[in-house]
């Protein structure tokens, strides 16, 4: 392979371990946090805050494909977004990776100032707790739920606040309780897709003890507290803001009512993706509502944009909902909910059984190596 090549290579390994979608929600909380603190038209301090943000992105899911590359091989063979499970990366290069962005990560975060930068020393331990042995809350049922969020979105929403100089007051925390548990709603459905590795081995997500039906309940609560605590924490609301959020809420537990069904594998995507691009949505919108606010748009032109993107994020659910996401997994096509049987060195003796609305008694056999 030509220098050239190799390095176009490379970039492309480190622009796919940034996770495009996962940066844009970042960027998004980020942005978020600069609204809150009155300051939402500040383009050049949302870069500063991002070249910090996404460094931590990239350390994170460095350590974390590194922590889960068993279990990914068997719920992601063939993701062109996992280079550690297709072969086009190593360990050693994501250990790189990991230590160098983290690195970037802090630095950065401090020199935007001493509380940024204790916001970003906070969050990689808890990033590394996640994933790493012997805390590795990423096993840990309904504990992963609640604390994957303090880094998606805790992170960039306080880096950002406090790289203003604004103080954190009780309407700054309420909204990042209202973000906070609305994100807990939408994280819990990722373990659908997961569920036939988690089963295998060992990994007691909520979904695998509890069963779907369980997991859209809580899911639909989490939903239900955060769109009520933003709305709470949000000022000048308007009636088209709160018509937003009740038509979009009202979607998505039609949704998850859906979902706790009995329904297959595509469908389970279709559904859960929907979910996400209305997640998308409201946090579009209630960026709009504050940025327009501070920009002394009138009450008519605010609510319009945002009746607008309301409209937009429902028309992206019914897409996504009525034909599936497009998905770079081999495994797409194979019954999630049939795991077989394991070597003896990889079995998990102590792994749950599933719930039996998860069992899907009729699914063939999947081949001894499904990559």
């Amino acid at each position: 392979m030509s220098p050239l090549a190799g390095t176009a290579l490379r970039i492309r390994v480190l622009v796919t371990l940034c996770r495009p979608a996962v940066a844009v929600l970042f960027a998004l909380y980020a942005a978020l946090g600069l609204a809150q603190a009155g300051q939402a038209e500040r383009p050049l301090l949302l870069a500063r805050c991002l070249v910090p943000v996404v460094a931590f992105l990239l350390c994170s899911v460095c350590v974390n494909d590194l922590s889960d590359q068993a279990v990914d091989r068997v719920n992601l063979a063939g993701d062109s977004s996992r280079p550690l499970v297709t072969g086009v990366a190593g360990a050693r290069d994501l250990v790189v990776t990991a230590v160098t962005a983290g690195a970037v990560a802090l630095a950065a975060a401090f020199l935007l100032g001493p509380r940024p930068g204790l916001v970003m020393a906070a969050a990689l331990a808890l990033s590394a707790g996640y994933s790493l042995r012997p805390v590795r809350f990423a096993d840990r049922g309904a504990v992963a739920a609640l604390v994957l969020p303090a880094c998606y979105v805790a992170l960039p929403y306080l880096l950002a606040l406090t790289a203003t100089g604004h103080g954190i007051g009780p309407r700054d925390l309420l909204m990042l309780a209202g973000l906070y548990a609305g994100f807990v709603g939408r994280i819990v459905l990722k373990d659908f897709r997961d569920v036939r590795g988690d089963a295998l081995f060992g990994k007691r997500t909520f979904l695998v003890r509890h069963g779907r039906r369980a997991t859209c309940l809580f899911s639909a609560c989490f939903w239900s507290v955060g769109c009520g605590v933003i709305l709470l924490a949000t000022p000048s609301r308007t009636p088209v803001l709160i018509a937003s959020y009740a038509l979009c809420l009202g979607v998505v537990l039609l949704i998850l009512r859906t979902l706790a069904g009995d329904v297959g594998h595509r469908e389970e995507e279709a559904l859960i993706t929907g979910v996400a691009a209305i997640g998308r949505g409201l946090l579009t919108l209630q960026l709009t509502h504050l940025a327009v606010g501070q920009a002394g748009w009138s009450a008519p032109a605010s609510s319009a944009a945002v009746g607008a993107l309301t409209l937009l994020a429902l028309a992206q659910a019914y897409v996504m909902v009525r034909n599936g996401p497009r998905t770079n997994l081999t495994l797409a096509s194979l019954p999630p909910h049939a795991p077989e049987a394991l070597p003896a060195d990889l079995a998990d003796p102590t792994a749950p059984a599933l719930p039996a609305d998860l069992a899907d008694p009729a699914a063939p056999a999947l081949p001894a190596d499904p990559a």
